[in-house]
């Protein structure tokens, strides 16, 4: 993680605040016009499986935690 944080230093020190502005507002738009393709529902129906395989990962976690302490 302290290469990105390094790299974000760089990037504000090397590339001026006016072009990483626009940059954003390019991805912003961006992100608009894909999600404006997408049928409706999809996007609800995405993060509703992202939080399920989040809290899988979470199962798996909390499972393997429980054997370690029952071990000790």
């Amino acid at each position: 993680m302290v290469e990105n944080s390094e790299q974000t230093g760089k990037f504000k020190r090397e590339i001026p605040e006016e072009a990483r502005a626009h940059f954003r507002k390019a991805r912003d738009e961006m992100r608009s016009a894909i999600e404006g393709l997408l049928p409706e529902g999809f996007l609800e129906h995405r993060n509703t499986a992202r939080r399920e395989m989040l809290m899988a990962w979470r199962s798996l976690l909390d499972a393997a935690i429980k054997r370690m302490d029952e071990k000790e």
